[in-house]
């Protein structure tokens, strides 16, 4: 079938934008994309949310994920046959035992970068170039994460492992590149006030662990700095999660309703336990480069969201209004919350995260508004943080 949608070029200063090929109805899905390539966030990894070293698929059963999330062996979730793990697919990799979903995310993984980034039997060997990159990397970026070493390196090794070099470099070169001075400014947003410091460590890490003659501008310090801002704005939160899958195939039941309510009154009270035992993170978290979502601009009036309600790294973006032919399709980079404050709020938070100034409908329409922030969001104004940026990213 034909894409719904397609990229243009708008001008010099807004870069591409998303534009729609046909008429397309309010809840139709507009696409649904592969990324490029993805990776789970180190961290997330690390604490064992458990997912598809290529896919990102949850590993978990439902009852195992919330068993985990409220630190409680002894929960039973009703409706076990609504959970969508199949375990009996499961792969590991033969030589460093990552896992994969099925054999066709193995295959896959390998065909793409894995055969450079496997680390055989030094999984465990904190010697070993990867390793000493990826620890490296979780010292510098905390929860919450927006980004991964782990992202780039599976660049550099997709180019390593093709026949044809220069069309994946090409292939990462179609993504939105910044100036020097913004490169600057999303590296210091992603690392920190020491992020020069850092920057290079990560440069001589990541050229020990990876250097190739191929792609040697990328090892340098102005191309190093580059790839690392490329990621920090064109990558895309993925969240999956085993027990939001079971949750949605249980709304879906058909059942009387004693039991509906019943099963609905379980599902709340589930979610605020882990609440108190897990915060807000409940998902496998990890980010990809997509083509044609990297594309999308941003609205403070959205007419599109994406998701991810495949429980993989499959991107779906659905319209939240009918979009006409020709129309620009947008979705938002601020949460829900955040879409509600000032025009002076939103902008503040867009130009710190995402360096520009929204000129949307809305922000057009309340351009002659004050620019001060009210009381209560004066409040609120140091909570906006990336924590909050994240989980509009990765809502599942």
């Amino acid at each position: 079938a034909a894409a719904a949608a397609e990229a243009r070029f708008i001008s010099s200063a807004k870069g591409k934008g998303l534009f729609a090929t046909k008429n397309i109805r309010k809840g139709e899905t507009v696409f649904v994309e592969r990324p490029v390539v993805a990776s789970q966030f180190l961290w997330n990894a690390l604490y064992n949310y458990r997912a598809c070293d290529h896919c990102l698929r949850a590993l978990e059963t439902a009852e195992e994920n919330a068993q985990r999330l409220l630190g409680k062996s002894s929960l039973v979730l009703p409706h076990p046959e609504q959970c969508s793990i199949r375990k009996d697919l499961h792969q590991q990799c033969p030589r460093c035992q990552v896992t994969y979903c099925s054999a066709e995310c193995r295959q896959a993984a390998l065909e793409q970068y894995h055969q450079v980034l496997c680390l055989g039997p030094s999984r465990d060997d904190p010697t070993h170039p990867l390793n000493k990159l990826q620890e490296a990397w979780r010292n510098m970026h905390y929860p919450p994460e927006t980004s991964s070493i782990m992202l780039m390196a599976r660049m550099v090794a997709t180019v390593k492992q093709a026949k044809d070099k220069e069309w994946w470099i090409k292939a990462f070169s179609q993504f939105c590149n910044k100036t020097a001075n913004e490169e600057e400014e999303i590296v210091h947003k992603l690392l920190g006030d020491k992020f020069k410091g850092q920057l290079e460590l990560l440069r001589l890490l990541f050229t020990e662990a990876l250097y190739d003659e191929h792609l040697s501008r990328w090892f340098t310090p102005e191309g190093f700095r580059s790839l690392f801002a490329l990621v920090g704005t064109n990558g895309q939160g993925i969240g999956t999660s085993s027990l939001s899958q079971w949750v949605h195939a249980c709304d879906a039941l058909d059942l009387p309703m004693l039991q509906r309510e019943e099963l609905d009154a379980f599902i709340d009270q589930l979610y605020k336990d882990i609440e108190k035992e897990s915060g807000e993170f409940l998902n496998c978290e990890g980010s990809g480069l997509y083509v044609l979502q990297s594309c999308c601009n941003h609205s403070c009036i959205p007419n599109a969201e994406t998701s991810f309600p495949e429980n993989n790294f499959l991107l779906h973006l659905t319209a939240l209004e009918d979009i006409a032919a020709g129309e620009e399709i947008c979705i938002s980079y601020l949460d829900c919350c955040q879409r509600e404050r000032s025009r002076h709020s939103r902008n503040k938070i867009l130009r710190e995260n995402y360096l520009f100034t929204c000129s949307c409908p809305k922000c057009l329409a309340q351009a002659d508004d004050a620019d001060v922030t009210s009381d209560e969001e004066e409040e609120g104004e140091g909570e906006t943080d990336d924590a909050e940026l994240e989980d509009e990213m990765t809502d599942v």
